[in-house]
């Protein structure tokens, strides 16, 4: 196996480790459970997915969806754990101000 493209290799190497890194980084900073799970999780897909681009002839759409099936994971993980646990109001959106903070014409008090 001659890899004809070194230099992919080596910013697929580096990317791995900065995925790897961020993600540990910013589990630990919300309160992720097992961050360095969460951050092999998002990291090991990557590198698959550099894998599949240098050494295999696989389409280009597989190798994408591949190397970012890790990081779309930890995103809906992130979004489960930093969620709130008020109840939905109906008619109002998420962490917008509430009726009760707003004066007669509207504007926020």
């Amino acid at each position: 196996m001659v890899v004809e493209s070194p230099l992919v290799a080596a910013l697929g190497l580096v990317a791995t480790a900065a995925i790897f890194w961020i993600i540990r980084w910013d589990a630990v900073r919300s309160e992720i459970a097992r961050p360095q799970l969460w951050a092999a999780v998002a990291a090991i897909p990557f590198l698959v997915g550099v894998s599949l681009y240098l050494f295999a002839t696989v389409p280009t759409t597989g190798v994408i969806m591949t190397a970012n099936t890790g990081l779309v994971l930890y995103t809906f993980e992130r979004e489960v754990v930093t969620e709130g646990d008020e109840p939905a109001e109906p008619g109002q959106l998420p962490h917008a101000p509430s009726e009760s903070t707003r004066g007669d014409d509207g504007s926020e008090e």
